[in-house]
């Protein structure tokens, strides 16, 4: 098709811009390793870092996340078809957090939260399950973030009580889908060596 002289010239518009001053529900950033666990229409049931699936052997299942997803296979189909992300932590991971045992925080507090909607999302998350905390849900402002940057500070982890060097807070801007995270290290950018 020509249009105005200009051959296959498809339109496309300029996708609306999200309002900044807007909702965000702001959790505790844990410091572990990013999981999934992927539960198929089938009923299989596989686990994954960031960038690849796990297996069960030592060496390729990202701190035992992969042989934990296969002892609960059977709890974890109750996830329901779909990705399932969270942070697998604790013992031997990262910073630990005084824990002897090692957890899988969901990330989608919304769906599996305690205090979730239940009309909207009903089902009961699997006992294995954990939930990432929320610290707040409020209006996004850079204060707020702050506020509970400080609060996690002077307070500890709400993820492992009495744990007093959490990492910070992970920010999910309703209005535009993102994510954002800050932590009580800085958010200083890495060095790049040459």
């Amino acid at each position: 098709m020509s249009v105005h002289g200009v051959e296959n010239a498809t339109f496309e518009g300029f996708a609306s811009i999200p309002r900044l001053k807007r909702q965000c529900v702001i959790t505790e950033k844990i410091d572990g390793t990013n999981a999934q666990v992927y539960v198929a229409d089938t009923g299989v049931v596989l686990a994954g870092s960031r960038n690849r699936w796990l297996g069960t052997e030592k060496a390729d299942d990202a701190f035992g996340f992969g042989r934990w997803v296969r002892e609960h296979e059977e709890e974890l189909r109750a996830l329901g078809p779909g990705r399932h992300f969270g942070e697998w932590w604790g013992a031997g991971i990262q910073r630990k957090y005084g824990l002897s045992e090692k957890r899988f925080s969901l990330f989608n507090v919304a769906r599996w939260a305690d205090d979730r909607d239940r009309e909207k999302f009903p089902l009961d998350r699997p006992a294995c399950c954990h939930v990432v905390p929320v610290l707040r849900v409020c209006d996004f402002t850079v204060g707020n973030v702050d506020a509970e940057l400080g609060l996690l500070a002077l307070e500890g982890s709400r993820a492992a009580p009495g744990f007093m060097n959490p990492e910070g807070v992970v920010v999910f801007h309703v209005a535009s889908g993102h994510l954002y995270k800050a932590t009580l290290g800085g958010d200083g950018h890495k060095s790049v060596k040459p």
